[in-house]
């Protein structure tokens, strides 16, 4: 199974999460891919629709492998494992910090019109479109709990079994529509995983329903003519069809059989060997043959012989 996109893994979660619809819950978005998912369940369950500031730390010079997260309130969460595997020093961690810290002010100030929702006292439910490590939405678990939710939910249409364990310990409840043995990325369970811009996390949050953009379809280059050049035995088998002879030209007949010019492939394909029919008052040259019937041998080029 794979999901069609962001918007229609939302929907898809949206039922897993019905349950709680009756304890007026209160939608929680990791941006930015997580903000569509977060979106289609709000409308189901009739929910407020909210962000928790949250962003990966990845490695130094490799950020797509994460070490760690970091999220508003001032939550860190390093994985020290994974920072001796990447190798990285104290320093290279705290310049990573410092980076992402930056970023994480300026999305929060971009994507907040207002000021956002009160968990206090209510179901919060994390939502984000897949938990590979589950490193971020761990950070984005205890900002929230910080504010005193009833119950804190995280939800993703997608995750590893690591993560669903590690935030196991951080929740009240994971609720996920698909735990693959064989993980990979979270990707590869979407047929379309397009990066979410800052323009479509704030028309979500907004409440504005965001146009499906139409993708160009490729444009087709027109290719040059490919010339095949025969030789000179394939050229005499044809001329002799002229005189009368019934014959196809064997695959050895044209040079190179198969010929390219840039991205266009020509391939001439033949018989294994010609068939030629011998005159009507004639023999063939190699065999004395009666008229009419066809000479099967690959050298006969259709050349015959008075009787």
């Amino acid at each position: 199974m794979e999901f069609v996109n962001r918007t229609g893994a939302g929907r898809v979660l949206a039922e897993r999460v019905r349950p709680y619809a009756g304890e007026r819950p209160i939608i929680l978005a990791l941006p930015r891919g997580g903000v569509p998912v977060a979106a289609e369940i709000a409308a189901a369950l009739g929910a407020p629709l909210g962000i928790v500031g949250v962003r990966k730390l990845g490695a130094y010079r490799h950020p797509e492998f994460a070490v760690g997260a970091i999220a508003e309130g001032g939550v860190l969460v390093v994985d020290d494992r994974a920072v001796h595997a990447a190798r990285m020093d104290q320093a290279q961690l705290d310049h990573t910090i410092a980076a992402e810290q930056r970023e994480l002010e300026r999305r929060l100030r971009r994507y907040r019109g207002t000021p956002p929702p009160s968990v206090e006292g209510r179901t919060a439910i994390i939502v984000d479109d897949g938990l590979a490590t589950g490193l971020t939405a761990v950070a984005a678990a205890r900002s929230v709990r910080a504010l005193g939710p009833a119950r804190l939910v995280v939800a993703a249409p997608v995750a590893s079994e690591e993560a669903v364990r590690t935030l196991e310990a951080e929740a009240d409840d994971v609720v996920c529509v698909l735990v693959p043995e064989h993980f990979e990325a979270v990707g590869r369970w979407y047929r379309d995983f397009g990066q979410t811009t800052d323009e479509q996390v704030v028309a979500l949050l907004a409440g504005q329903r965001v146009p499906r953009v139409a993708r160009a379809r490729p444009r087709l280059r027109r290719l040059p003519a490919v010339r095949l050049r025969l030789t000179a035995s394939a050229a005499g088998s044809w001329r002799e069809r002229e005189r009368g002879h019934v014959e196809r030209p064997r695959i050895g007949a044209v040079d190179g059989v198969t010929r390219s010019q840039q991205s266009a492939i020509v391939v001439l394909l033949g018989a294994p060997h010609h068939r030629q029919a011998t005159p009507p008052g004639q023999r063939c040259r190699h065999r004395a043959l009666r008229p009419a019937t066809m000479c099967r041998r690959g050298s006969c080029l259709g050349t015959a012989t008075a009787r």
